[in-house]
């Protein structure tokens, strides 16, 4: 009976760890400890606050996967931009993808088309899988809510500006603005891919990842040829104008985090992002 209960215990202990810790000697990953602390961090400094727009989310944790405090957005900008659909993701990517927003897309827009940005249309943002779905590979930074897949944007005319039509086949200014923004995310997220990285030609994605030991390095495919104007940011519209005016961000949205200074831009594609899956593309910001 004693060897029973023991029995019992050892395997309750075994089934504790593999669904608390997700032990690598099992096959499963072990969830990086910055993870929780930069989602800690972001929470506590009050990068983001909830809003009708920005709500805490009752997805639970599965093993590694999952999140600190999920959050479920359904728009930035003080719900002047939709997120469509809502998406599932960190705080700091929250705080990272308004930011590049309000700093940089929106300006983007205004300079290229006259017209801000009302939309962001995205693939994916939270799911407990693989990199590319490939079982055996490590987690993907969806899985941690730490990535989201951006593919089209719609101006304020109805217009769409889309990755995978208008980054080789769109006029001069879609292409421009795409490149603009494209540039502008490789000084902010840690990893950036769009076409001419494989599966990527139809959206950019955006993760947080940690690529060293400090967090800073960053990885771009394809590799902008440089840094994207500075423009004034923007957000929102003044009242009793036929067209959008830029004026100075208002720091009472959802976001209040200052931009971190960028570190190192990679040359070769870290060991997270799996070198296979990268195209020898020579893309370009500028190209055709």
């Amino acid at each position: 009976m004693l060897r029973r209960v023991a029995y019992l215990a050892v395997i309750g202990g075994v089934l504790l760890a593999l669904t608390g810790c997700a032990l690598s000697l099992f096959g499963y990953e072990r969830r990086a400890a910055w993870r929780d602390a930069e989602e800690k961090t972001c929470m506590r400094a009050g990068w983001v606050q909830q809003s009708a727009y920005v709500e805490p989310s009752s997805l639970e944790r599965s093993g590694a996967c999952g999140m600190y405090e999920p959050l479920k957005v359904s728009a930035m900008e003080n719900g002047a931009v939709t997120l469509g659909p809502s998406a599932t993701i960190n705080c700091p990517m929250t705080a990272t993808v308004e930011g590049w927003l309000t700093e940089a897309v929106q300006p983007a827009a205004l300079a290229w088309f006259g017209e801000p940005v009302v939309e962001l249309r995205q693939l994916g943002a939270y799911a407990c899988r693989p990199i590319d779905n490939i079982e055996g590979k490590s987690l993907s930074e969806h899985a941690f809510g730490n990535a989201i897949d951006i593919a089209a944007f719609r101006l304020q005319d109805g217009s769409f500006v889309t990755v995978k039509t208008d980054w080789y086949g769109g006029g001069d200014a879609t292409r421009g603005f795409l490149r603009e923004i494209f540039a502008a995310a490789c000084e902010r997220f840690k990893t950036v891919l769009g076409p001419g990285a494989k599966y990527h030609g139809d959206h950019f994605h955006l993760d947080l990842a940690h690529h060293n030991d400090e967090g800073t390095s960053r990885y771009c495919n394809p590799r902008p040829d440089g840094p994207a104007p500075v423009r004034a940011p923007f957000s929102g519209m003044v009242a009793g104008t036929q067209r959008p005016v830029p004026y100075d961000w208002n720091p009472t949205g959802s976001i209040r985090a200052a931009r971190p200074t960028p570190g190192p831009l990679l040359v070769d594609p870290p060991a997270d992002v799996i070198g296979s899956e990268i195209n020898a593309s020579t893309a370009q910001i500028g190209a055709d």
